[in-house]
C-alpha cells in the first residue's frame, strides 16, 4: 500500500509519499484552513500515486478525530471529513505524535518539538500518548510554548532560548522519568549541544512515523 504523509505545521505543510525521495512543501500560516490545506496538497501532489493518508496535525487528535481547533492555524478543522476530501482513507495524529513514532527506538520515550509551537508527546513500549506540554503554565501570563517555540526563541535571543530548553528538559525528565527524549522540530537545530540522555530528531521522523502509522497493529494505542 502506497502512503500519502502530510506533516502540518504552523508554518508549512510537508508532503510525501512512498516511492518519493524529495519531499515537497508550502507556506501554511494562522488562516490556513482544512479545506485549502487538501486542495493545496492535492495541487503539489497531483502526479504521485497513493492509497492511503497520514495526517500529521497540530493539535489534539483523539482516537484519529481532531477535536480541539489548532492554535497557529485557520479553523473548520473539527469534522473535517478527510477521507472524502482525499477519497482515500485517512489515519489522523498529532503532528508531535507522528515525529515521535518516526524517532522511537524502544522502552519509554519522551518527544518534544521545537517548532512553531512545542509538540510533545510520549511512548512508553509502543504506547503513544500525544501531550499538550507546551500550554503547562510556565511564569505569570506564559506557557512553556511562549518561551520555547519559536516566537519565544526570536525574543528571547538564541543563548537565553538555549538555557530555557535545558530548564525544560531537565524538568520533564524528572517529571516524567523516560529513558531517553528526542529533541526535534526545526529549531533543534539552533542547540549548540544537547542535554544528558537526549538526541537530536531528524524532521523525517515526522514521514517515517506516517509510514509507521500504517503498519500498528493496535489501534487503540494511538490517541
Amino acid at each position: 500500500m502506497k502512503i500519502l504523509v502530510i506533516d502540518v505545521g504552523g508554518s508549512h505543510v510537508k508532503c510525501i509519499a512512498s516511492g518519493q525521495t524529495n519531499p515537497v512543501k508550502f507556506k501554511s500560516g494562522p488562516k490556513l484552513t482544512p479545506h485549502q490545506m487538501v486542495r493545496k496538497v492535492l495541487k503539489i501532489t497531483k502526479d504521485w500515486q497513493f492509497d492511503a493518508v497520514s495526517i500529521g496535525y497540530p493539535g489534539v487528535v483523539r482516537y484519529g478525530k481532531i477535536v480541539r481547533e489548532p492554535h497557529n492555524l485557520g479553523s473548520g478543522w473539527i469534522g473535517f471529513d478527510f477521507q472524502a476530501a482525499f477519497g482515500r482513507p485517512v489515519k489522523a495524529i498529532n503532528d508531535g505524535a507522528m515525529q515521535a513514532l518516526g524517532g522511537y527506538e524502544g522502552g519509554k520515550m519522551l518527544f518534544l518539538g521545537l517548532g512553531t509551537g512545542l509538540g510533545s508527546a510520549l511512548i512508553v513500549d509502543g504506547a503513544i500518548a500525544a501531550m499538550e506540554l507546551g500550554h503547562l503554565h510556565y511564569s505569570e501570563g506564559c506557557n512553556y510554548e511562549d518561551y520555547l517555540g519559536k516566537q519565544g526563541r526570536k525574543r528571547l535571543g538564541n543563548k537565553k532560548w538555549r538555557g530555557k530548553v535545558m530548564d525544560a528538559v531537565e524538568g520533564f525528565r524528572k517529571a516524567l522519568l523516560p529513558d531517553y527524549i528526542v529533541l526535534g522540530g526545526g529549531n533543534a537545530a539552533k542547540l549548540k549541544r544537547m542535554p544528558p540522555q537526549t538526541r537530536r530528531g531528524d524532521n523525517a521522523d515526522a514521514f517515517l512515523g506516517g509510514f509507521r502509522l500504517w503498519e500498528r497493529q493496535n489501534r487503540n494505542a494511538i490517541e
